[in-house]
């Protein structure tokens, strides 16, 4: 059994050959396109967020709009970059828009990416810690949002408080109860794999990591999700971890979409850098007809290793474009797979 959502990178450009040509079409879009995949069947409506560029950048408006108009899929973020986040105003924030939601939201978090800006980050005052770096910066926030969403109170309460509190220290409300239990980390690398599976959360494996071997990058990922379980049972958590990985898939199954995802028939894996010093495999398109579709990624050892499939879409083309891809892929391809 796997679980199979979309992940949306939420560009808008004013371009007449988009359909998301402002923010306000970006963001009404997502919303319509995750109401789209829950009547579809889809498990998923996971969102990518970005600081300085016409893409998603605050999540949780989003968020808690998805969760008021949804009642089953899953909301989700792959990823939200830490080095920007108060740790405490964003577990208000994500205890929230979950309530909302109904105790649905699964939240990636990471370092974030390559960004548009140098350090963006210090612009929203943020420095990392004293010989350190911005991952560590990334890690440190990420540790003490985990932290909040516990529940445990920290905060001394006021001798003369407006209203009556509870007795003992007081935590950031309002509060999630298993939200603690739905937070992923965006690994690009083993090593993080197993610093996130030491803390207890989930992982995610994007299209790219760290190029550590040389392999294909399908290879790579299930290694890293090993290297990842094998962590989590030394750590001696109770519950079962989820991993998911992303793809960009796209069933051929009309002339539309020979048109726009045909060229990628041979696509390959990629070999390039991200930054100076960090060399990457980023992975190829699967596209094809639908029964190919369902070789090549049986062939997919992250695929197969992994318990929840995210599929990039290609958000500008439009809510009825992505819905119909969605749809070709859960009816044609995803039961070979193991969904449902």
């Amino acid at each position: 059994m796997k679980k199979i959502g979309f992940l949306s990178f939420g560009h808008w450009t004013p371009s007449p050959h988009s359909k998301t040509r402002s923010a306000s079409d970006s963001l009404l879009q997502a919303i319509d396109l995750a109401v789209a995949a829950e009547e579809l069947g889809a498990d998923g409506a996971y969102f990518r967020v970005h600081h300085f560029a016409r893409q998603h950048a605050s999540p949780f408006p989003l968020l808690a709009a998805i969760g008021a108009r949804t009642s089953r899929i899953e909301i989700g973020t792959g990823v939200i970059d830490m080095r920007y986040e108060n740790p405490l105003y964003m577990a208000e924030d994500a205890g929230a828009a979950d309530l909302i939601a109904g105790g649905r939201l699964q939240l990636g978090l990471s370092r974030g990416s390559p960004e548009q800006v140098i350090d963006g980050w210090r612009h929203f005052g943020y420095r990392p810690p004293e010989g350190g770096t911005d991952a560590d910066l990334a890690r440190a926030h990420t540790e003490e949002l985990l932290q909040a969403l516990t529940g445990v109170g920290f905060a001394e309460p006021h001798p003369s408080p407006m209203f009556a509190n509870p007795p003992g220290p007081l935590r950031i409300e309002p509060h999630s109860e298993d939200l603690r239990d739905r937070i992923w980390w965006g690994s690009g690398s083993n090593a993080t794999a197993v610093w996130a599976a030491g803390l207890g959360m989930n992982m995610q494996s994007s299209t790219l990591k760290d190029d550590e071997s040389g392999e294909p990058l399908h290879v790579q990922q299930r290694k890293q999700i090993e290297a990842y379980h094998e962590a989590w049972r030394a750590a001696g958590h109770s519950r079962t971890p989820r991993v998911s990985v992303s793809r960009s898939v796209f069933p051929l199954v009309d002339e539309r979409d020979r048109a726009y995802f045909g060229r990628d028939r041979d696509s390959k894996d990629q070999i390039g850098y991200i930054d100076a010093d960090t060399r990457s495999i980023f992975g190829r398109s699967y596209a094809a007809e639908p029964d190919a579709l369902v070789k090549q990624l049986a062939e997919d050892e992250a695929v197969a290793a992994a318990d929840t499939l995210l599929l990039t879409v290609p958000n500008q083309l439009g809510v009825d474009y992505n819905a119909h891809v969605l749809d070709s892929i859960l009816t044609h391809v995803a039961p070979a797979l193991g969904w449902r």
